[in-house]
């Protein structure tokens, strides 16, 4: 069939549609469909690109159960929840990290649903000193002790954030389990994903990093204090 013939076929196929409003209802629904996933070529974070996705999906299904094409709706309705979901997702974990560094949480809860589960035996070492910083860790169950300061965390903390996004990702201090721990893992690849699909989670968890060094600095100069020698009067 030559290019003409096609031609000639889709422009009667089009007006065959324009014809009844349900016709008219598909083809505008396919329109504003393909708008959006060009539209979507030029986004660069996820969010969006995820909210084009599913105004996309919602145009050619529609135009799928009107101008009836079983694929693409089968395409489309699979892939209409999908996105929905990973949209929700990400918005979840951006309001979440958004209000922990507005209320001052430092303890890291919303980064579980992305890291993994590792079981630690007492007195086993979760990391040496001088290591290089993969993970980022959050201490689900026990208690964790850092040698060379002899401090011991409880659980509901996150920690190894310094060394992970040290410029050297080394270790400063060794973390040893206290006792039987369960801890939860998130490496930088996954990391670096998360802030790729949303780069406010990003900005938010920077916040809260700048957060820790800063309660950190304060303890410090709190201990400091604490051990100075009393001024002597004359």
């Amino acid at each position: 069939m030559s290019a003409i013939a096609l031609l000639d076929t889709a422009i009667t196929s089009l007006y065959q549609a324009l014809e009844t409003p349900v016709g008219i209802v598909a083809l505008c629904s396919a329109g504003i469909a393909g708008a959006l996933v060009i539209v979507s070529a030029f986004v660069k974070t996820m969010i969006p690109l995820r909210c084009l996705a599913v105004g996309g999906n919602l145009g050619f299904l529609i135009y799928g159960a009107l101008h009836p094409s079983f694929i693409m709706v089968l395409l489309h309705g699979t892939m209409l929840p999908i996105n929905l979901y990973r949209t929700a997702e990400m918005v979840r974990l951006t309001r979440r990290v958004r209000a922990s560094a507005d209320s001052s949480d430092l303890s890291g809860v919303w980064l579980r649903p992305y890291m993994r589960k590792k079981r630690m035996r007492k007195n086993s070492v979760l990391f040496h000193k001088g290591d290089e910083a993969t993970h980022l860790y959050f201490l689900a169950e026990g208690q964790i002790e850092f040698v060379e300061i002899g401090e011991i965390m409880d659980a509901g903390r996150l920690f190894g954030e310094i060394a992970f996004f040290a410029p050297d990702k080394r270790r400063s201090l060794t973390a040893r389990c206290v006792t039987p721990c369960t801890v939860l893992q998130i490496d930088e690849n996954t990391f670096r994903q998360l802030y790729y699909q949303n780069p406010a989670f990003g900005f938010e968890v920077v916040k809260l990093v700048a957060g820790r060094l800063l309660a950190d600095r304060q303890r410090l100069e709190q201990q400091l204090a604490s051990v100075e020698p009393p001024a002597r009067t004359s």
